[in-house]
């Protein structure tokens, strides 16, 4: 262990303490522990690892202080400690390694002033939302820090006290305090989201979702995920039921998760996004903290359950056809050409997948599940990746982008990665995990290899079942337009993130496709009727 020079362990489920002895692999240059379940606090001994360049502790249970002694790794080029517990300053030692260029402690519980030096100098080089600080440059819009001392404070509320704290004042402030007191005691407690209230919802009770699940009954339960649960409800004067999104406080980084979808939902408004309708934070009936976000319903799930039914038996009914696959990858599309494209600063889903992908009654689709989607501070039209944070693998097996295992910033182009990925599983029915692709065999390989004359052979069986297999013409339209989706999906699932298309390059191209098959099912459709038509006009007639 000694000399390792890097250790990757990303994205595991390790818990306990980091152990100190890490201090003694003093030819380390990584280390990559982020989305495990690691506790304690962050080893003093990493001080001694002089020529550590990336250290990656994100996504863990780690809490405790930063340590100052990190400034003594003077080679540091990457810090990563976002979405822990991680609690007081931040070192205003870090602004003095001059080698540091990524700073990443979002989503923790730190206070106080940020640095304004070195690295902390870059707007777009650190993240550290989701604290409770001040100060540091202006464009991190933070809150001022206070201008004068505890002292200072302590010395004007004794000149105050003595000026004004007469008999009768005194008496006054006890009613004063009695009586606010007494209206705290009346309200429950609950976290102040003003994201949502800015919007100009009404914030709903707890109650009232209690009472629009039935007490949050199994009868109720659409489905439940890594964050929470999501139920069925129907709130009290509404007709129209919507769907609550339960998170379970439980799971370590669910809190987070919350503010995320919070403040990513206020920022957007596109016909192919899922809806925030309103939100709840409050507690329970057992007086636990409880957060929970109300959603508009999607009647016919996810895409998931579409491409990998339950079922064996396909019908119409319970299958896609081929135009509802090329409208549901536009909308999808759509979606993130605006999170990417139109949103400022841009955002990043960081999970585009089929569970993802929420089905209206019309089979329109809507992109969810904001929950590790990132916001970025970099304007998103510079041709390199445009991160402020990098969390090592995040994501979904199958669909991450591959430079997130290699410590690469968090960038659009990793969701656009996720979308070929998406594009490839949708036309051939085939999921990335699926027992076949193993080795060096992958979603992406298999499909590159069927273009052009084999692609009727990898394709979603259950295509058929809307379309003639056997009608020569029909054969060649769907193979006509496999292959261009087939190649888009390919060219979104490059290795390579500088060689993937660009977002605006697949909403054109996929728009193309879609629409060209329309055009075509139409006149063919046309040309149909004329055909019958024509034989009818020509049946003979039978006289009596």
């Amino acid at each position: 262990m000694v000399n390792l020079n890097k250790l990757i362990l990303s994205g595991n489920r390790l818990s306990s303490q980091i152990p100190d002895s890490i201090g003694n692999c003093l030819v380390l240059e990584s280390l990559m522990l982020d989305d495990n379940m690691f506790e304690g606090s962050i080893p003093q001994s990493l001080r001694n690892v002089k020529g550590l360049q990336v250290l990656n502790l994100t996504a863990n249970r780690l809490s405790g202080t930063i340590p100052d002694t990190i400034s003594n790794i003077n080679d540091l080029q990457e810090l990563y400690l976002a979405h822990n517990n991680l609690s007081g300053l931040i070192p205003a030692s870090l602004q003095k390694l001059a080698s540091l260029v990524t700073f990443d402690a979002s989503f923790n519980d730190l206070e106080g002033k940020v640095p304004n030096g070195g690295v902390f100098a870059n707007l777009t080089a650190i993240s550290v939302t989701g604290n409770k600080l001040c100060g540091g440059i202006p464009q991190l819009r933070l809150a001022p820090c206070p201008t004068h001392t505890i002292g200072d404070s302590k010395k004007d509320r004794s000149k105050s006290l003595m000026i004004s704290l007469t008999t009768t004042g005194a008496m006054l402030l006890l009613v004063s305090v009695a009586v606010t007191i007494w209206k705290l005691k009346q309200k429950p407690r609950s976290q102040a989201l003003p994201t949502v209230n800015e919007e100009g919802f009404q914030r709903v009770s707890y109650q009232a979702l209690l009472r629009g699940t039935d007490g949050f009954s199994e009868s109720r339960l659409l489905g439940k995920g890594r964050y929470g649960s999501v139920y069925r409800c129907t709130l009290e004067g509404e007709d129209t039921p919507v769907a609550v999104k339960v998170f379970n406080l439980q799971q370590s980084g669910s809190s987070k998760s919350f503010q995320a979808e919070c403040e990513v939902l206020r920022r957007v408004r596109h016909r192919c996004l899922i809806k925030i309708i309103t939100c709840c934070s409050s507690i329970d009936n057992h007086g636990q903290d409880f957060k929970a976000l109300v959603i508009e319903l999607m009647p016919n799930g996810s895409l998931d359950g579409w491409l990998h039914p339950k079922y064996s038996i396909a019908t119409l009914n319970n299958t896609l056809s081929l135009a509802q696959r090329l409208d549901i990858a536009a909308h999808v599309i759509d979606a993130l050409d605006y999170l990417h494209s139109h949103c400022q600063p841009p955002i990043v889903h960081c999970d585009i997948k089929p569970s993802k992908i929420l089905l209206a009654e019309d089979m329109s689709a809507r992109v969810g599940d904001f929950g590790i989607s990132r916001i970025l501070l970099e304007s998103a039209n510079k041709a390199r990746p445009n991160s402020n944070s990098t969390i090592g693998i995040r994501g979904s097996i199958g669909y991450v982008a591959p430079e997130y295992g290699e410590s690469s910033p968090i960038s659009t182009l990793g969701d656009v990665y996720s979308l070929g990925i998406l594009l490839l599983e949708m036309f051939t029915g085939r999921s990335p995990t699926d027992d076949m692709f193993r080795e060096s065999v992958d979603l992406h390989k298999f499909s590159e290899a069927a273009l052009p004359d084999s692609v009727l052979e990898i394709a979603d069986p259950k295509i058929w079942v809307h379309n003639d297999a056997n009608d020569k013409i029909t054969r060649s339209r769907v193979q006509e337009c496999l292959v261009s989706v087939i190649r888009i999906g390919i060219s979104c699932s490059k290795q390579q993130p500088r060689e993937r298309m660009l977002i605006r390059d697949a909403v054109m191209e996929m728009h193309a496709v879609r629409d060209a098959n329309l055009m075509l099912a139409s006149s063919l459709a046309v040309e149909h009727e004329r055909e019958v038509d024509t034989l009818i006009g020509h049946a003979p007639t039978i006289s009596k």
